[in-house]
This record gives C-alpha cells, structure tokens and sequence, in this order.
C-alpha cells in the first residue's frame, strides 16, 4: 500500500512496540536498524543516570541526566515508566507516547520491568523480547564491548537470567544469532502488527463497498 493510500484510508491507530532482553543481547542495534528501515515509526530515546560510553551523544542515544534531575522527573510524574538497572535508573518520557501521532508507531527500548509498567498501563503494546541463542554468545558480546569486573559480569547474568524468566509475558520472541535475521524478524512483527485484521478491516471494508456502489450507479 502506498503512503498515499494510507493517508486516504487514515484509520488505524499507532502501535507501541516494547523491546526488551538482556545487556549484550543487541536490541539496541536492532531498534535502529529498525528505525532507518521501516517508515511510520520513530523511537523514544530514554533519560538515564548513567555516564555515556564512549562514543554515545546525549540527546542521540539516551538524554544523559545527574541523578538528582532524575529524582525530580519522577516526583513530576515525567515519565511512563522507569526502572534502575545494574544501579543507574532508566526512563521512558510520558510525552513521548503523547505526542505519538495516530500515523506513526512507536518503539520503545526498555528492561522487563518497564515492559511490564507499559503493559499494565497500555494493554495493546506489543512486547518483543530479544535473546541470544546461548549464554555463551550472551557473554561474548559483553566482554567485546570491553573490560569488565568479576562482580558486575556475574550481577549482569544474575539480571539475564531473572530477564529470562520474565519471557513468558512477552507476545514475541526473536533469538540474535544471525543480525540480519533477527532484524527481518523484528521487522516482521512491525509490519505483521499493522495489519492485524482488527485494525484495518472497517476502513478497507467501507472503501471497497463504497467503489462497488460507485460501479453500480455508472
């Protein structure tokens, strides 16, 4: 269908997408190549108390904030949901789901916990959880991104694996082993969710018997 079509039918209501799995897991590189793939959805980029890796901008990857204006969003009911994870806390801005057009999905990049904030609060979300095809490739990943202490190698499993038994609440899963793979996987689920029968039946329905009616009357 083309663009122009989808404006003239303009019925169907934007869909929120929740990506969530372990660090190293690559849902990070995947939601961006999602993005720069796919038209009619853009993502949310998150605040955090995190310091920036290196190579990350603030305001491109996350919105890098000291803990303190962090507290103060939260206090000011700033976001949608947040959660700390290996002891920096991580948010999804309230206005980012309200100033998401009824043309344009939304791609949210969040941990279980937030997922399930999300889910409580917007039923209809789509919950995608991403995963390696073993612990040992999980691992791998983790040390490539560079050096790491004993301790938070072992707390990050630890989070894996309570990550991991959180899978059942989510509506899909896409295992990274092949990159490209993963991607036309998760790109599969955009592109299946938007046209669930449910969402576009009336306005297609009502287009086709108008231009039946219109045949009629020549």
């Amino acid at each position: 269908m083309t663009e122009a079509a989808t404006v003239a039918i303009g019925a169907r209501m934007a869909k929120i997408f929740v990506v969530s799995g372990p660090s190293g897991a690559g849902k990070t590189s995947l939601c961006k190549a999602v993005l720069k793939d796919l038209p009619g959805i853009k993502g949310s980029i998150s605040h955090t108390t995190r310091p920036p890796r290196e190579g990350e901008i603030d305001g491109d990857d996350y919105w890098f904030v000291a803990p303190g204006t962090f507290e103060t969003m939260i206090e000011e009911g700033a976001f949608l949901e947040w959660a700390e994870v290996h002891g920096y806390r991580y948010g999804t801005s309230q206005r980012a789901v309200e100033q998401c057009q009824k043309d344009m999905d939304l791609l949210l990049e969040v941990d279980c916990k937030g997922a399930a904030h999300i889910k409580k609060k917007i039923p209809a979300a789509v919950l995608v959880f991403i995963m390696t095809p073993s612990v040992d490739d999980l691992l791998k990943r983790i040390l490539r991104r560079g050096p790491i202490s004993e301790e938070e190698l072992i707390r990050r499993m630890d989070t894996a694996r309570d990550e991991i038994q959180q899978l059942s609440y989510y509506d899909y899963l896409v295992v990274n082993g092949s990159f490209s793979e993963a991607l036309q996987a998760l790109r599969s689920i955009v592109l299946a969710e938007r046209w669930k029968r449910g969402i576009w039946v009336d306005p297609w329905m009502q287009k086709w018997i108008g231009e039946i009616s219109c045949l009629r009357n020549l």
